[in-house]
């Protein structure tokens, strides 16, 4: 458990959640309030681009992020949480 506000994520603890979920973009919030206010709407970020907002910004990142074994569930989505239970 890990609070990312007062602890941020670290760029290898990045790495490795993109290496099980394929990808920064799949880990990365588009409801967060600044993905607006900074424009990134009006914008096609790349996985560089992705990566970079995650680690400046704690909103950026979709949560919760579940790390059980070598599986990740990201999201707060129903269908996420109960995959989750059921692989714990």
């Amino acid at each position: 458990m890990q609070d990312i506000k007062t602890e941020k994520i670290t760029s290898a603890q990045l790495e490795e959640m993109k290496q099980l979920s394929g990808s920064y973009e799949s880990l990365f919030s588009r409801v967060a309030l600044k993905y607006r206010q900074l424009g990134l709407d009006k914008m096609k970020l790349n996985e560089a681009g992705y990566k970079k907002y995650i680690l400046e910004e704690y909103t950026f990142l979709k949560r919760p992020v579940i790390l059980i074994g070598k599986q990740i569930f990201v999201g707060n989505s129903k269908s996420t949480i109960a995959a989750a239970k059921t692989a714990l």
